[in-house]
């Protein structure tokens, strides 16, 4: 799930929980809150009892109540499952043309994309983390760079070298990267 997919749905529930939590504290404190609140003193309930008993009798009320809550338990469950899923690919499926096929451990070819990019000139330090799914691997690489580098020159000998070799020898018919540049900080030089 992306992650400002989450922020704002953690935001919202925030919020509302931060709203009615504050209504029914002010509520009970015996501050003024608006007219459409539901609780209107110290002894009022959430539900009334003929709020609670209103739609008891209607055929359709149960149903209803059993399909909403039903779809809120599956996305409860379908965001906590979201959450706990891993966002590294654990390993690669390589055609190994033999129609069997192998397996290749994703540490083992984010560790050779990212020590060979790291020989790059201009780069003092490289990550690379594999995403996606184990048939059509994604790269995602960090590159830490030095002061001189050229980021044009880097980037076109990381998609010719480290990309091409790890697209190659994995078998893959492509390997889409994502490529995050920085520099490394260092101080300003003074000119005398």
């Amino acid at each position: 799930m992306p992650k400002k997919v989450n922020r704002v749905l953690l935001g919202l529930a925030g919020l509302v929980l931060l709203a009615v939590g504050g209504g029914v504290l002010a509520t009970g404190l015996g501050m003024s809150v608006p007219s459409w609140w539901p609780f209107d003193g110290r002894d009022d309930v959430l539900l009334s009892e003929p709020d609670r008993t209103r739609w008891r009798d209607s055929g359709w009320w149960w149903p209803v109540v059993i399909a909403v809550l039903a779809v809120l338990v599956l996305l409860a469950m379908w965001w906590l499952l979201a959450q706990l899923r891993r966002h590294r690919l654990a390993e690669v499926l390589v055609d190994s043309r033999d129609g069997e096929g192998a397996v290749l451990r994703g540490r083992a070819l984010e560790k050779a994309l990212a020590s060979e990019a790291q020989t790059l000139d201009g780069v003092e330090r490289a990550h690379a983390t594999l995403t996606g799914r184990r048939d059509a691997p994604r790269a995602r690489v960090a590159l830490l760079l030095a002061p001189h580098a050229e980021p044009a020159e880097t980037l076109s000998g990381l998609t010719r070298g480290a990309l091409a070799h790890a697209r190659n020898s994995a078998g893959l018919e492509s390997l889409p990267a994502e490529v995050r540049l920085r520099e490394v900080k260092h101080g300003a030089r003074r000119v005398t």
